[in-house]
């Protein structure tokens, strides 16, 4: 059979037919490989309501596409990005994986509400964290920080026998009389040492000097009130959320532990020794 009678056999043709199809087919097959994006109306809807919860609206016909579009974009863009390369080695990139990491291994705690026993359980654990700090209410007079202590001793002297006080110090904007008021807040407005000096002096009794942030202050703490852990009613809310805060950084890191073992880590830098407790 000569060259030009076989290529004239129907045969060929079928086979060489066949075989561009097949061809063409792996072609389009490779092609189309991460190639088809399909948005579902879930996703839609999905932006449909970020549009609302950001504008407190809903999003035009014409908004609603651009989203969609958008939406397309930022794919294509991330598939390109990543066939290059453009993710491998980038800080960003792998915070953000990580993050999305956590947040499923978050998802996987359970979301009982807590018992009574566990929160108090956690309340009693640590009640530094929760203790309400003791207050303190006060009258001052105010003076320059250099003010002579011969000075002082005389104005102290003169507000204890029953002076008018507000004759003694000089002017200023801050109030005579301080009603009760958490330690915490007295150490904001006045400074820490001065409301650790109110924590000793005597009750009803002009005292000081007091040194403060605004200069040299005679005191006289009229109400005194210690810290307090209180009940677990009246700080639910707070020790729920620290309570749930802790489970999921508990859970993270057990989740992490699991992972690690799992990995041969081998570090080839010459690092310092930690230092204890570091």
């Amino acid at each position: 059979m000569n060259v030009q009678r076989l290529l004239r056999e129907p045969l060929l043709h079928f086979l060489l037919l066949g075989l561009a199809l097949f061809l063409l087919y792996g072609r389009v097959a490779i092609g189309d490989d991460g190639r088809q994006i399909v948005v579902s109306q879930a996703q839609v809807d999905d932006l449909a309501a970020q549009h609302q919860k950001l504008w407190g609206r809903p999003p035009t016909p014409a908004e609603l596409n651009g989203l969609v579009e958008t939406f397309v974009r930022d794919e294509i863009l991330y598939r390109e990005g990543v066939a290059l390369g453009l993710d491998q080695d980038d800080a960003v990139v792998k915070r953000r994986v990580r993050q999305k990491l956590e947040v499923l291994a978050e998802e996987e705690i359970a979301r009982d509400a807590p018992t009574d026993a566990e929160l108090s359980a956690y309340l009693a654990s640590d009640p530094k964290r929760f203790t309400q700090p003791g207050a303190v209410a006060f009258e001052q007079v105010l003076f320059d920080a250099g003010t002579p202590s011969a000075e002082l001793s005389r104005a102290l002297a003169a507000a204890r026998r029953g002076a008018d006080v507000a004759r003694l110090g000089r002017a200023t904007m801050l109030p005579a009389r301080v009603e009760s008021t958490p330690l915490d807040l007295v150490a904001r407005d006045f400074g820490a040492a001065f409301a650790t000096e109110l924590e000793q002096l005597p009750l009803g009794e002009w005292g000081g000097p007091v040194a403060s942030a605004y200069g040299v202050h005679l005191v006289r703490v009229s109400a005194r009130t210690p810290p307090v852990l209180p009940t677990l009613d009246a700080v639910r809310d707070v020790v729920t959320r620290e309570w749930e805060n802790a489970r999921r950084e508990r859970a993270l890191a057990e989740s992490y532990e699991r992972l690690r073992e799992e990995y041969d880590v081998e570090i080839e830098a010459d690092l310092p020794a930690a230092s204890p407790g570091s």
